[in-house]
């Protein structure tokens, strides 16, 4: 019932920030979102983005590549296929509304997946993971780029008390990369080989090992 709440919610916060969204974060967020976008696209041709939003990310893939957008916002959806209709984004396959914790395709299907500013928002970070796994081929590469809160002292201590505020307007304070690293380690198939600090945002790669 908790989780069902937070997607509704989500959803919500989400169709109020889909007609202002690029305003906000299309300069703001651009070198991390390259960045996200090349991590990803060095792994190989088909990768699955989760959390696509409004696409900014989308023209910054390799032209080689094949994308697949999914995210559980549909005006922003709309807002997405504008771009690959705009700028003549050839690479992307499509955008689909979907949870990322009920991912709908098959094992193995993805040589990367990249994870731009959602998973620290998602109701249930460890279950969209382990749906990211699930799709990642072995030897894929998880792409994820945030913005973390410190792990320690007065600054987390602080983050973690206006968290709840941060929330209901659609953004976080006090995800740390420690429990991206916790879910990695008990995953059993997923290693964390990169965290790479940024002025504001981390770019965290993760491997699934195998095959």
């Amino acid at each position: 019932m908790t989780i069902q709440y937070d997607l509704k919610q989500q959803k919500r916060v989400y169709e109020r920030w889909a007609n202002i969204y690029d305003m906000l974060y299309l300069k703001l967020l651009a070198a991390s979102q390259r960045r996200v976008a090349q991590a990803a696209s060095l792994a190989g041709p088909r990768i699955l983005e989760v959390g696509v939003g409004t696409g900014l990310v989308l023209r910054y893939y390799a032209a080689n590549t094949a994308v697949i957008g999914a995210d559980l916002s549909v005006p922003m959806l709309c807002k997405a296929q504008e771009k690959v209709r705009d700028l003549s984004l050839q690479h992307v396959l499509g955008v689909v509304a979907m949870d990322a914790c009920r991912l709908g395709f098959a094992d193995a299907s993805f040589d990367a997946v990249s994870v731009p500013f959602v998973i620290t928002l998602v109701p249930d970070p460890e279950g969209a993971l382990d749906e990211i796994a699930r799709v990642l081929k072995p030897g894929g590469t998880i792409a994820i780029v945030s913005r973390f809160g410190a792990e320690t002292g007065v600054q987390a201590a602080f983050e973690t008390m206006i968290a709840p505020l941060m929330k209901r307007v659609g953004w976080s304070s006090s995800f740390k990369v420690s429990r991206v690293a916790n879910w990695a380690q008990k995953s059993g198939n997923i290693e964390l080989v990169e965290v790479k600090a940024g002025l504001y945002f981390k770019l965290l790669r993760l491997r699934k090992t195998g095959g």
